[in-house]
């Protein structure tokens, strides 16, 4: 009788320890460019392992992949793109996705190992930028701020392109061959006469942006930086959870000491 008792006490004992180890965390995977987003994630684990949710940050060099593996269902979210990019993939790929929050910009930036600014540039300048065309709008509408380009009247500026442009003082030329991760390649090898560089590439590089650049988009920019997910979980309350912890006084705090204005919080 006693010995049975012993092995009934040790196989409740061991269903036990089965159980108390299937208590995991939710897990969250997104999708997320190395700089700055990767490193904000990371500052938001702790945040989010309080109320019982694990992050698994999964980092990515290009532009589509990410889009592929959330739509693919390899990932929960991803954030490394800003609006009118996340628009652009919508309408071109038929993806399902909404922006579940906004957080962050990053400035795009001139650079130019040749010239020390845009008054500089000499005549017929060759300008290298992203072939991207849906940054080709932001790209444009930099220069046209700086006074080097005019785009035609009534169109929608977020989606301009070089056909677009109607007054070009200095003749400028520009080179769109280029995938945007090759762009501070190109910058570091003195390509070109100037060189327009998204700031994620620019601070994984090395550079600053604010002491680095020739000139740099305004802060108040509309191209903010967004978690992306499926349409149909934009409800979870993971994907809040993670938005939540994004837009939070610590981590826009974080943002702005980290970055010292080469990435401008939201809020």
């Amino acid at each position: 009788m006693k010995k049975f008792l012993t092995g009934a006490i040790l196989t409740i004992s061991a269903l036990a320890l089965v159980a108390c180890g299937n208590e995991e965390s939710d897990k969250l995977v997104v999708g997320a460019s190395n700089v700055p987003h990767a490193e904000i994630l990371e500052k938001v684990k702790p945040i989010l392992e309080e109320q019982g949710i694990e992050l698994d940050i999964q980092t990515y060099q290009d532009y589509v992949l990410p889009n592929k593996d959330l739509d693919s269902g390899d990932l929960d979210a991803n954030y490394f793109q800003h609006i009118p990019y996340l628009e652009g993939q919508i309408k071109d790929n038929g993806y399902d996705f909404v922006n579940a929050g906004g957080i962050h910009i990053e400035p795009i930036g001139v650079y130019s190992k040749k010239h020390k600014s845009l008054e500089e540039l000499p005549e017929g300048a060759t300008i290298i930028m992203s072939n991207s065309v849906a940054d080709h709008g932001r790209l444009l509408s930099l220069l046209e701020a700086k006074g080097l380009i005019k785009l035609a009247d009534g169109i929608d500026k977020t989606a301009a392109e070089v056909k677009d442009i109607v007054e070009n003082d200095k003749n400028l030329n520009f080179d769109a061959n280029y995938e945007s991760a090759l762009l501070v390649q190109l910058y570091e090898n003195n390509e070109g006469d100037a060189v327009l560089i998204n700031s994620n590439y620019a601070i994984d590089a090395g550079i600053n942006p604010i002491n680095d650049s020739i000139a740099l988009e305004d802060k108040e920019s509309p191209y903010v930086n967004v978690i992306a997910v499926k349409a149909e979980d934009k409800d979870n309350k993971e994907i809040k959870a993670l938005v939540d912890a994004l837009q939070s006084e610590e981590i826009q705090q974080f943002i702005l000491e980290e970055w010292d204005g080469s990435v401008v919080p939201v809020k």
